[in-house]
């Protein structure tokens, strides 16, 4: 069962507040969420700096793991060994690993507030990109990669991976590096 605060915050419909933005979750993960056509948000946020997310559900030796990918700086991080009521309450988790992973990549208490004040509420939509989708299965091989070969989900090494990963070279992006491009795009906002 979807959590209140989450199924409030994803089934509004219509128009989003400036203070929404959407993760777009693959079928994968909808299911696993139990969401429905009519949970899900068709129209676009009106305003933006970050925007919207991809997330999906990936298995690492058997346990769940949700992958979230920016949709215009393909900034990522990977939220592993999260069960089905964490993944029910998306927003909430991707809330709080993004405040995280923030405060990893050296973001001031300040800067990540005003970063996440765009997603004080989070509505949940359909994949649209196939080139983030393309980017996220690079990615999620990765990912598995790395967290395999550091011993599993549960491994002290997450936080230094999602770094590296982050400072990779990405196609959709010209070959830039995720966090040069969202540290950029956050400089731009303030």
């Amino acid at each position: 069962m979807i959590l209140a605060e989450d199924r409030r915050q994803h089934s509004r419909g219509g128009t989003i507040n400036n203070h929404m933005q959407l993760i777009r979750c693959t079928g994968k993960l909808q299911k696993e969420m139990g969401l429905k056509k009519a949970d899900l948000q068709e129209a676009e946020p009106s305003f933006s700096y970050l925007g919207s997310w991809h997330a999906n559900l990936i298995h690492i030796i058997r346990r769940k793991c949700v992958l979230f990918v920016n949709d215009k700086t393909l900034f990522n991080f990977i939220a592993p060994d999260v069960s089905r009521a964490e993944i029910r309450a998306l927003s909430v988790l991707f809330k709080d690993h993004f405040k995280c992973v923030l405060a990893e990549e050296g973001f001031d208490e300040s800067a990540r507030e005003r970063i996440l004040s765009e997603y004080a509420e989070v509505a949940y939509a359909k994949t649209n990109s196939k080139s983030v989708l393309g980017s996220m299965n690079d990615l999620a091989f990765h990912y598995k990669f790395y967290i395999l070969e550091e011993g599993g989900a549960h491994s002290h090494t997450v936080p230094s991976i999602i770094r590296k990963l982050n400072q990779i070279p990405m196609g959709a992006i010209k070959y830039a590096y995720p966090i040069d491009v969202l540290r950029a795009m956050y400089e731009t906002t303030t």
